[in-house]
């Protein structure tokens, strides 16, 4: 039998597709190494079996017809990050800059950063501005996210380093919605439940329509856990049937 997975529908970004980092934390636990990149060709749907395609170290996600989804493959992180914050200096941040976060978000049901979404079934990361271009949340991984050893589920942690990545370079409605093309994490530590933990995110670059940020985890002790660097790419024309992926 071909290897092949499917993403639930409560992991979404969009309505109709995956949360960009979700999917690619399932593509990341396949390549199976601490240090993955992977890249989204195409929107994940949603229930759905996608086969799994194996080409030594790289793997690719296939749609029914063959379609490129997504493909990962080791690669290093090679990041700074900077000073850990609390989470009560997050959570202090991210409850300042709610109102921006929620006013004109793209996406108000995505698993993530989705207004919409409670706190027992989204993961309920919103992003505020701390300083210096940075952006900061207080997150708190629910039961329902868990590995059944106390920590986060490694697809999840994923999710929870992606969208805080867009706050950086966000149009926050002045401008086209983006969409997550690449993802490159390093998962160094587990994720507790039920642990408070701040993500600080910032940018790194922007070249034309591309869009380039990081984004850090650290535990109630301000210890580094886990890192990403992502590509966000600014659409052309968000009314052509293109569905993002965050």
């Amino acid at each position: 039998m071909p290897e092949a997975l499917t993403i639930p529908a409560r992991f979404n970004g969009p309505p109709s597709s995956a949360n960009g980092g979700y999917a690619s934390g399932r593509v990341a636990q396949l390549v199976g190494t601490e240090e993955v990149g992977v890249s989204l060709r195409l929107p994940p749907p949603l229930e759905r079996p996608l086969e799994v395609v194996r080409d030594g170290e790289r793997v690719e996600l296939r749609d029914g017809d063959g379609a490129l989804v997504a493909e990962g493959a080791p690669e290093t992180l090679g990041l700074d990050v900077p000073d850990a914050i609390l989470p009560d200096e997050a959570a202090a941040a991210s409850e300042a800059g709610r109102e921006t976060w929620t006013a004109n978000h793209p996406f108000r049901t995505c698993v993530v950063c989705g207004p919409d979404r409670g706190s027992h079934d989204g993961l309920c990361v919103f992003p505020g501005p701390l300083r210096d271009g940075m952006f900061a949340a207080r997150w708190t991984p629910d039961e329902s996210i868990a590995n059944g050893n106390g920590h986060v589920r490694p697809e999840c942690v994923w999710a929870a380093l992606d969208c805080p990545t867009s706050a950086p370079v966000a149009n926050f409605g002045d401008g086209p919605a983006m969409v997550l093309a690449k993802l490159t994490a390093r998962l160094a530590a587990p994720v507790r439940v039920g642990e408070e933990h701040s993500i600080v995110s910032w940018p790194l670059a922007i070249e034309g329509r591309k869009r380039h940020s990081a984004s850090a985890l650290y535990d109630s002790r301000g210890i580094l856990l886990c890192a990403s660097r992502a590509l966000w790419i600014e659409l052309r024309d968000f009314g052509a049937g293109t569905a993002p992926s965050r």
